[in-house]
Parts: C-alpha cells; structure tokens; sequence
C-alpha cells in the first residue's frame, strides 16, 4: 500500500491541485480505454484466421478511426484549457508574498507589512529534531492563512530556480531580473515541503521550501511577533 502512495500525488491541499488531479484521472480512465481497445484487436487479428478474399476497403471503418480520435483529443482539450486557465487567472490577492531564489537558500518579502522578510536555510542533518524531515526542514518557514487569497510573486538573484510545492500544484521559475506570479489558496491548516525544480548548482538539492499553513487570527499573531 506504501508503494502505491508514493507512485500517486500527494494529499491536495488546495483547489488548484484538486483540479489537476481530476484530470490526471480523466486523461488516464481515457488512456487505458483507449490501450485496452487496441489491445484486444491486435490479440483478435493474430488470433482468429478468418481471411476475406474481395476485402478492398472499408470506408466507414476509415471513417470512425479518423473521427473517434478527433473527439477523443476535444474531450482531453477542452478540460486541459480551462484548467490553463484557472492556473493563469489572477483574483484580488489579500495578502502578497515575494519569493527570491538564490544560491542556496531562499528569501522571502512580505509586501503588506513592513520590515517583515527573513532568509530561509535548510537545517543541517546533524541539527535535525525528532520527527523531522531530512534535506526538507528549514530555520524559517513561510507562514501564511489558509481560506485566503495569495499572490506569490518569484524572481532570483543569481540563476534560474524554480519554486514548487506539488500539494499545492504550484510551480514557477525564479528567473533573475524577471517577475512571475503564482495564486494560492489553502484550503486546510498543515505544513507543506517542496524543493527547488531547478538545476541551479552544487547545492541545488539543498535549498528546501516548507510553508505551514495557520488560521487567519494566528497569522495575525505571528505578524505582530516581529
């Protein structure tokens, strides 16, 4: 059962993940119709030796394989846009965040509030407590409110990084001199790790995310905290 769990996604955390986990199962329900049925007609033709001497063609058999797949791709389309579109669409933010991406470790600027940014460093394997994750705790974590409209904006300070937390279905390059935006939305309280998706050096593997998601009044707390 292990295995099974780390071959899927991970435990959603926000609509947008929902959304691409609906799809995932949609193109893949289709991919394994689509393989079966195939499957079971290359087994019948090198099966059965039934041979049709006058055969010459078949014009609606030629028909149904060139419209069937046509439908087939429409069907698999149209849900790939509109959830491109979900992913890009941009509503009124309550509370901005800027990340930036640097050799190796990550910042963070929180554009509301003054005087509130802080670095964030992977804790060392010799430092680690109990119950904590390996190459993924760090000394600061991103702290923001669940149930609330976040903008994210990425950008770096050397090379390309790329920001990504995959149970929130988030993933943004960090391109230096370049800013790009990401929406989020939590839609439950926890902690949430991700890691650099980008090639970025020698110690590109060390350069964790982790966002812990808190209610709206302890969010305020931890603001008035700095």
């Amino acid at each position: 059962m292990a295995t099974w769990a780390q071959i899927g996604f991970q435990n959603s955390a926000s609509p947008l993940m929902e959304q691409l986990i609906f799809f995932h199962d949609h193109a893949l329900l289709i991919l394994i119709l689509i393989t079966t049925l195939v499957g079971y007609f290359m087994v019948s033709l090198i099966v059965n030796k039934f041979v049709n001497r006058y055969l010459l063609d078949g014009q609606m058999i030629e028909i149904i394989w060139t419209v069937l797949p046509a439908v087939i791709l429409i069907i698999l389309a149209l849900p790939s846009l509109r959830l491109l579109y979900l992913i890009d669409e941009s509503t009124e933010p309550s509370i901005t965040l800027k990340t930036v991406g640097h050799q190796w470790y990550w910042s963070y600027e929180y554009s509301d509030f003054n005087e509130i940014e802080f670095d964030s460093y992977m804790v060392p394997t010799n430092s680690l407590e109990d119950n904590e994750f390996r190459l993924l705790e760090v000394d600061n974590r991103v702290v923001l409110p669940y149930l609330t409209q976040i903008r994210v904006l990425v950008t770096a300070a050397d090379v390309i990084h790329s920001w990504t937390i995959p149970s929130l279905g988030i993933k943004a390059d960090a391109v230096p001199g370049r800013l790009n935006q990401l929406n989020v939305f939590f839609n439950r309280p926890g902690i949430f790790f991700g890691q650099c998706s980008e090639i970025c050096g020698a110690n590109h593997s060390f350069m964790p995310i982790s966002v812990e998601s808190v209610s709206p009044t302890d969010f305020l707390g931890w603001v008035k905290s700095f």
